[in-house]
């Protein structure tokens, strides 16, 4: 029942072992850097983690709520934004989401003026509307396992960041993490 934690631990692994592409860079020149990272977290990471997600959501077990028409819509409005949101995150980062280099260039357009992880923010929706969908123990397992690992991602990448992308410290001090500030621009 739980073998799903297999591919979606060894996934994080290798999506985490990705963040150094400054490190790879350094060492391997930056094709070689760009590489490394390339095959680590979208040829190994994601695949492999998406494949425990979906062996989690497939697992026989009962629900442990019930859920509802209101529910349902509810998770499908979430599941929707969270992607939005990613779809929206990748137009303005481009190529630097599929393969980042030691010589990218901060982004501050469209939702990273307002928060400095959008992919990961709706990634977070799409765990909270899935847990609504698919309530069991597996389901939830697998969605506060992807937010511990969340919360030990971003600052991997923050590092690497640092390292590469000029700028990125002061960014950092002026637009927060995960959700937008209201009222402030």
């Amino acid at each position: 029942m739980y073998i799903f934690l297999v591919p979606l631990l060894v996934g994080f692994a290798f999506s985490s072992a990705s963040t150094f592409t400054a490190a790879y860079s350094a060492r391997l020149g930056k094709r070689g850097g760009q590489l490394v990272s390339v095959l680590l977290r979208d040829v190994l990471g994601i695949p492999v983690w998406f494949l425990g997600l979906a062996l989690a959501v497939r697992a026989s077990a009962s629900q442990l709520v019930a859920t509802n028409a209101a529910s349902d819509v509810f998770s499908w409005f979430l599941l929707a934004a969270g992607s939005c949101l990613q779809i929206w995150a990748i137009l303005f980062i481009r190529m630097r989401a599929l393969a980042p280099t030691d010589r990218d260039s901060l982004v501050r357009q469209g939702p990273y003026a307002r928060i400095r992880h959008p992919i990961y923010t709706g990634l977070l929706c799409q765990l909270a509307g899935l847990v609504l969908y698919v309530p069991t123990l597996p389901v939830i397992l697998t969605c506060l396992i992807f937010i511990g690992w969340i919360l030990l991602q971003v600052p991997l990448e923050e590092r690497d960041l640092l390292r590469r992308v000029p700028g990125y410290d002061g960014y950092m001090q002026q637009v927060p993490r995960f959700f937008p500030r209201l009222g402030r621009k």
